[in-house]
């Protein structure tokens, strides 16, 4: 299976308050009272009235993120980017802003057939004070893998998950589509968990009958 992750997570009132009056921003919620705001083509437009700028090549410890968030991270070479717009310099300064009232980060991962990669970043007082961070390997501790190590520096506490990512929920969805009907929706970080209890209750029911199914169509698939 694959996974894609371009989100900003902070905690839930200090995000509710930025994106208040944004048309494009769609808050999806986690555990511990923090929130994902997925970041879309649309939403980097209206918070800097420019369209993104994308690295061209793998991100790498040197380009950590596909999505360019400044000059420095991207490398001065304008040729190692894409599209011709100041969003991402104007982006890394907006959210530098906003951890003015708290930790901010932008955490990135992609993987699919168990190969791919996380990164992150984490701004405080107005300042980057962590990161940019990149991981391929994932070889060392769970704590240090780049968005485990971010989480916890927003002050996310160890539960009864594996590590921060799960803890938090965002294993739940697995793409930026996934993210924005999350947040659409409503829904809560223990959604998936509330189905699978509400499913275990009705197997569990003596008076439950297996449903029988119909034809093809019922399905949805003609």
């Amino acid at each position: 299976m694959s996974y894609q992750l371009s989100a900003v997570v902070a905690d839930v009132e200090l995000l509710r308050e930025q994106t208040a009056d944004l048309d494009h921003a769609v808050l999806a919620a986690l555990r511990q009272d923090f929130a994902l705001l997925p970041v879309t083509a649309q939403l980097v437009q209206e918070l800097t009235g420019d369209l993104p700028d994308f690295i061209t090549g793998e991100p790498s410890a040197e380009q950590p993120f596909q999505l360019v968030l400044s000059p420095a991270l991207a490398g001065s070479d304008s040729g190692s980017r894409r599209g011709g717009g100041t969003a991402g310099l104007e982006l890394s300064e907006l959210l530098a802003r906003w951890s003015q009232h708290g930790p901010v980060a932008y955490l990135e991962a992609e993987f699919a057939g168990g190969l791919g990669h996380q990164a992150a970043m984490v701004w405080l007082d107005g300042k980057v004070s962590w990161g940019p961070r990149f991981d391929r390997t994932l070889d060392r501790p769970r704590a240090e893998w780049p968005i485990n190590a971010a989480l916890s520096r927003l002050g996310a506490e160890p539960g009864a998950w594996i590590d921060p990512f799960a803890e938090l929920g965002l294993h739940l969805e697995r793409d930026t589509a996934g993210w924005l009907a999350h947040g659409r929706r409503g829904l809560s970080a223990d959604y998936w968990d509330e189905l699978a209890e509400e499913w275990e209750l009705r197997q569990s029911d003596p008076d439950q009958q297996p449903h029988r199914p119909g034809p093809v169509g019922d399905w949805g698939n003609a």
